[in-house]
């Protein structure tokens, strides 16, 4: 049965068509239709809970995915990074029951109407890239097909990613169109002003963001407009 699945949703992924949009796209638009969830999207991960961390957005459905990443980077925690971390796909039927484990997570998703989350790791063995991090807006938990159709389209955004990736160097990102690149740019400055490392820097504005309640990406925006400079106390 998985593997009637898998080779279903290969053939959806991959269908002999010029005119479809990348696969990164049609995984998170199937992972949408085949899970019945509310949107999706695949976040990408380098050398996550290192120094030199980086975590990018990749492909999102609709404003409310790409808030639920957004927040997931301000606030370093969240069902995506769980999932990675783990290494097995985390289903959250409810959040505001069980979402106790991401204090600073939660009541934000719960914010932007998000009422169950479902993340399902990109990895192979002991590779790791990134998570398939889908969000409905009623509460209700996945059905064992639709939890395997889960873990095959994250399969295959894996496979997609080394795909993008094959010939390049592990820290080039360059390729994915992320929507955290402003995000990536002030950290950059903030750690050339104030002497710090890239992941500190990261941290002060994250930081500063969840202190002010912004997104991360209006905080990025202010640093590299220079309508905010980041202190040293920050």
């Amino acid at each position: 049965m998985t593997e009637n699945r898998r080779e279903r949703m290969r053939a959806l992924v991959t269908a002999n068509d010029d005119g479809l949009p990348p696969a990164l796209t049609r995984i998170c638009g199937l992972a949408v239709s085949e899970l019945v969830v509310t949107g999706a999207g695949v976040t990408l991960m380098h050398r996550p809970g290192t120094p030199d961390a980086q975590q990018r957005l990749a492909r999102a459905t609709d404003a409310v995915a790409v808030g639920l990443e957004d927040l997931q980077l301000t606030v370093g925690e969240g069902p995506g990074l769980s999932a990675v971390t783990a290494g097995a796909p985390v289903l959250v039927p409810d959040l505001a029951v069980a979402g106790a484990r991401w204090p600073a997570f939660t009541p934000g998703a719960l914010a932007l109407g998000v009422a169950a989350v479902f993340a399902f790791p990109l990895q192979l063995g002991v590779i790791g890239l990134g998570s398939l991090d889908c969000h409905r807006a009623a509460t209700g938990s996945l059905s064992p097909p639709q939890a395997v159709d889960g873990l095959v389209l994250a399969e295959l955004a894996f496979e997609s990613v080394l795909d993008e990736i094959a010939g390049r160097p592990p820290e080039d990102l360059g390729w994915i169109s992320d929507i955290h690149a402003e995000v990536h740019q002030a950290s950059g400055m903030v750690s050339n002003q104030l002497g710090i490392s890239m992941r500190e820097a990261l941290l002060r504005i994250r930081a500063h963001a969840y202190a002010h309640d912004l997104p991360l990406a209006t905080v990025a925006r202010q640093i590299v407009d220079r309508q905010l400079l980041l202190g040293a106390q920050e």
